[in-house]
Formats: C-alpha cells, structure tokens, sequence
C-alpha cells in the first residue's frame, strides 16, 4: 500500500444564487428558477412599453424639413431677391415730406408789420394706406371723407377722390392747404382716438391712420385793406399772386428744405434715423410806405369815391428829394386775408395799371417846355378867345367866357386849354417843329415809359411818337388829351419839378434784412435832369397861382400856414368797357411847401356819378386832407414866406 492519500473528490453541492448585479449566470448545478406562478388576487398589472427610437427618429426627421424650409427662404430674401425686397422695404417704411420755408415780412419804412406768416399745416395723405387689404374694409376712403370733410370745409366726394386716385401707387395727395393749428389738433386728437379703439377691438379700422400734417404757414395781413393794392397777395401754393408778394416772390419764399422718415401705420419711428435739408427762410422786405400816411390816405379816397359814387379813385403821396412812395391807396379795394370775397375788379394796383387821360394837370409839361425853351415868361401876355379853330377841330375852355387877356401863368391859373394851345404854338417855326420839342420833353419826364418802380402789370400809358399825331392830337395833347399816363408817372412829373427839374425814380422797396438778420439798402434810384432849376422854381410859383389866387380852380386845396403848388384837372373819360368816352376822370396834383418842396400828393377819381365831377371840387378836399396829415407826421414846418402872387391878367 502506498504511502499516499488518493485525492478526495469532490461532489457537487448546491449552486450558488448569482448575487444581483454581478452579471453572474447560474452555474451547472444552479438549482432551476421557480416559475412565476398566477398573480395574485389585487396584485397591479405591469405594462411593457414600446422602444421610443422610432418616435424620436420622425420628430427629428420632421424638425430637420422645417429647418430646412427657413433656411431656404431665408437664403432666398438675402441672397437671391435681396436686392428687390430692400426696395419694398425702403418704399413702404420712408415717408419723404417738404419743409416749407418761412416767407419773410413785409413792413412798412418804420418797421411796422403789413404782411406776415403764422404757423399752419397742410393736411395730407398716403393714399396707399385707405385700400382694403391695408384697412381691411371695403370703404376707407368714404370713412375717412366723412369724419374730415366738416373739419376741413370741403366736398367729400372730392376728398374720396383723392384718397383713392386712378394711380394706386400714388403715396402722398393734399388734402388742405394752410389750416390752422386748431384744424389740425382736431384731426389728430381723432386720429388717435380711432387709433386707440383699433388696439382694444379688432374688429375697428383707424380709417385716418394715413392721414398727416406737414408743418407750414399761413399768410396774414394784420391791416386788412391797408396797402393791399401794393402787398398782393399769397396764392394756395404759398407763392405770390400780385403786387409786392409777386415782384420779390422769390427773396420772401426763401427755399424749402426736405425731410425723410421712417413711419409704421403712419406713425413715426422714432428709433430709426431721419435725414433732413432745413429750410432756408426768406427774406424780410422794408417797403417806403409810411403806415399812418397810407391810412390817411386811403381813408381819404374811399370817403370822396363813396360820396361821388365813382367808380374808383387813387392817391399817391411821395418824397420830393428820394422818389419813394410814402402812400399808394386805391378805393374800392380787397382784403387779402378774404380774398374768395373780394371783388375781382378791385384786385390789383389800380394807381399803376390803370391808364387815363390826365387832362389839365399835364398842362406843367406843357408850361415847363415853354419855359425851358425861351418861348415865354410867366408873365407873356395871351390873348384867348372863346373859342379857337385848329384844324379840322374848334377848341373850347371849360366854360364859355369872353375873351381873356391872361398871363401865361394866368393860362396855368385858370386852366385855359385855348391858351395852352397858343403858347406851345412858340416851340417850333411849324407845327410839326412844335409837336416834335413838346414830345421830347413829356418822354424826358417820364410819360410812355415805365415808373421804374417795376411792379406787376404796370402800363406805360399812351404816348404816340409826334409824327402820327392825328390833327386834332397836335392840339389835344398840350392840355392832357390823347395821351395816357399811370397815377405813378403823373405824381413823378410833380415831384421832378418839386426836385428843382430831377427827376429822381420812384420807389417802393427801401431794402430788404436776410435770414442772417442784416440789412441791404435797395439800390439807389437813377437820377436825370429833366428842366433847368430855374425853370423847376419858375414853374412851382405859377402852380401856387391856382391854389392862392381867387382866379385859380384849386383854391379847396388851400392848407393854412403852408405855401401850396398845385395843378386841377377834369378830362374826358375813356370807359374801358366801350373804349369810347363816357364820364370824367378828376384829379388834383401839387407839392408843399411851395417854396421848399417836401411832399407831392396826386388825386384821381374816375367817373363821379353824383355832385361835381371837377377836380378841384372833389380831388382839391382829399389833397388837402391827405397833405396836411403827411405834412404833420413828417413834422414839415411852413417855411414862413409870403406867397409869390404872380399876376393872371392883364389889361389890354
């Protein structure tokens, strides 16, 4: 027997249960695993869930396509069409609007204010904004008419047209011009009303959201009547449409400026940059009318038209020495704030368009050729008959009388159109000679010539060259008839010899201040010799023969204190309708002082229906009133002298 120990051997016992979590399987001898018997009464059921990977793998697929999409229209609006929808874009969100320049003043020469500007609005619109597929009705443009048409005063047919014009691309109409500020705030306080109600209900359209306002000014005259024939007015598209306002249009306008604007639904935005062109405003003109003179006289004018039934008058008051006008009246006249009711023929500037035969008071033309040329002294006698035969023509006076033996300042003093014809008769060896020295000497004071003053339809008058004249021209033309002058040219002939025989331009404009707040001075006036000093002062003793002496027919327009020169006149009126003579036309011109000139005033009334119709009768009282007041405002003292009492008459 061996030493050794055979090896036990083992038996298999038992296996093991696998620890949970080992990941151990039984082993061959593992004892079998129970089975799971029938559950239990009131044990839950358990549910088995499906794999979720199906279910992500189609929300993913699903996400992945609309991601897609978004980026492929997103390439297309920034790349490929990027060009066209910036172009949408910058149309439908920029409003382009115009600044309007503020118009300058218009005042008198002391600064006085006669025609300014207020703030105002135009009202507009983005007819763009009123279509259905903005608004979503049907009809908002008949809305937005409706609610604006009793705010502006205007027909709401018109308004639908414009807020729905034929060019549907059309962005901007106006719908008012020049409203007040209070138009406007009624506008917009409903304009946001709707605005509001639009917010809270859907359902509500804001029919006035492409309604706006463009911030601009309104014309005012702050003296109504006064001066309006030299102001103009200012037409609906803020331009001049006469007068002063046409003449300096473009130095009053100024330039307007521009502004561009993002909006949304017609509001601004506020955060996104604007550019803007400001407005450049005009500039403030200085006129050489003197307010309170130019009440005076037109008052003065209106009251005398009335009382004579007239159809018009007009007063012109000037200095002596510089040509500027101190007053320019009309009557009747208009009222440029209300001009939709002023009447038509009396628009305008009547004292420089209307063209008249001026009739005695050009007799100083006559007088001062004679003189200047030798061919007489006031104090040459003149017989004058009752009646004188020239031609085919037989000349009167304005009364019958015997035969007078006058002066040749009685002639002036008495207004004696057959001595007229005698005296001129000495400027030429013929007739012809004679006609050819007095044209030259009515052209050299201004007749058939514009003023100067360069005012809107401004008429030359009527002045033929010498050899057209007709027969009865040759002897007409000395005492006013056949010719043709403006008030203006007929005031200037009395300045020029109130001027020692310059003849200085008149003017109305002394200077105008730009928007840097300095002054110009207006250009000075050309100046020209038209008769001697000598003859000036010759003649402006004659003149105060028809004020002074009992003989004269001027004797109403005598001021207490004051040497007065002056000259009356009653012509034959051509009636513009027929062009054939009907009425009269009146006037009276003079200076003062006589002896040391200051002021001229030159009086026309046309057509007095009712009292007399003679110059010195109805002009002599509104020169006189006109010139005492100039004469006070201006603090012109009498100079002290006694009066040059030239004889009128002689004895045989």
């Amino acid at each position: 027997m061996s030493d050794r120990e055979p090896p036990r051997r083992r038996v298999p016992g038992p296996a093991r249960p696998a620890r949970p979590g080992t990941g151990q399987r039984p082993g061959p001898g593992a004892r079998p695993a129970r089975r799971p018997g029938p559950p239990r009464p009131g044990a839950p059921k358990t549910i088995r869930l499906g794999s979720p990977r199906p279910r992500l793998r189609l929300v993913g697929v699903a996400l992945t396509l609309v991601l897609l999409a978004f980026v492929v229209r997103l390439f297309q609006v920034q790349a490929v069409d990027a060009s066209t929808y910036a172009a949408k874009a910058e149309q439908n969100r920029y409003v382009g609007q115009v600044l309007a320049a503020e118009r300058g003043e218009i005042t008198d020469r002391n600064g006085v204010a006669l025609a300014t500007s207020e703030d105002a609005y135009d009202i507009t619109a983005d007819p763009t904004m009123f279509t259905p597929d903005e608004l979503e009705i049907a009809d908002g443009p008949e809305q937005a008419a409706a609610l604006l048409s009793p705010i502006l005063g205007q027909d709401q047919d018109e308004l639908v047209e414009k807020l729905r014009p034929e060019n549907e691309a059309l962005r901007y109409v106006k719908l008012a011009g020049r409203q007040t500020p209070q138009v406007w705030k009624q506008i917009k306080d409903l304009k946001s009303a709707l605005a509001k109600k639009a917010e809270s209900d859907e359902s509500a359209a804001n029919v006035l959201a492409g309604v706006f306002s463009v911030p601009t000014s309104k014309r005012v005259y702050p003296n109504n009547e006064l001066a309006a024939g030299i102001l103009g007015w200012v037409n609906a598209e803020g331009r001049g449409g006469g007068g002063i306002e046409l003449q300096l249009d473009k130095r009053l306008a100024g330039k307007d400026g521009k502004i561009r604007y993002a909006q949304s639904g017609g509001r601004l935005v506020p955060t996104v940059g604007s550019t803007e062109t400001p407005a450049v405003p005009g500039s403030d003109i200085e006129l050489t009318i003197d307010r309170d003179i130019q009440w005076a006289a037109q008052n003065a004018i209106s009251k005398q038209v009335e009382e004579s039934a007239a159809d018009r008058g007009y007063v012109i008051v000037q200095d002596t020495r510089t040509g500027e006008v101190l007053a320019m009246a009309n009557a009747p006249g208009f009222d440029p704030n209300s001009l939709s009711e002023a009447d038509p023929a009396a628009l305008g500037n009547a004292a420089v368009q209307d063209a008249f035969e001026p009739g005695s008071t050009a007799k100083v033309l006559s007088m001062a050729a004679v003189l200047e040329e030798n061919a007489a002294t006031p104090g040459t006698h003149v017989v004058v008959p009752n009646r004188l035969h020239r031609g085919d023509r037989l000349f009167k006076d304005d009364i019958d009388h015997p035969t007078w033996y006058l002066t040749l300042n009685g002639v002036l003093a008495k207004s004696s159109n057959i001595g007229t014809i005698l005296a001129t008769g000495q400027l030429g060896k013929t007739q012809a000679q004679a006609n050819k020295v007095l044209y030259d000497y009515l052209r050299a004071f201004g007749l058939g010539s514009h003023t100067g003053l360069g005012f809107p339809g401004e008429t030359k008058g009527i002045l033929a060259p010498p050899d057209t004249w007709s027969t009865s021209q040759q002897y007409t033309i000395p005492f006013g008839q056949g010719v043709s002058v403006n008030a203006m040219q007929a005031a200037s002939v009395y300045s020029t010899i109130a001027n020692g025989g310059v003849r200085v331009e008149p003017t109305l404009v002394r200077g105008s201040k730009g928007p840097d707040g300095r002054f110009t001075p207006a250009p000075k006036p050309e100046e020209t010799r038209v008769v001697s000093e000598k003859t000036a002062k010759t003649l402006a003793r004659m003149l105060e023969s028809v004020v002074d002496d009992e003989e004269g027919t001027g004797t109403k327009a005598r001021i207490p204190g004051y040497r007065v020169a002056g000259k009356t006149g009653t012509a034959n009126r051509v009636d513009p309708a027929t062009g054939k003579y009907h009425g009269y036309t009146s006037s009276f011109a003079g200076f003062a002082p006589a002896d040391k000139p200051r002021i001229t005033v030159y009086c026309v009334i046309q057509n007095a229906t009712e009292g007399s119709y003679f110059g010195g009768q109805i002009c002599g009282p509104v020169y006189k009133q006109v010139m005492e007041f100039a004469l006070k405002t201006l603090q012109v003292p009498p100079t002290g002298a006694a009066p040059a009492a030239l004889p009128v008459t002689f004895k045989p």
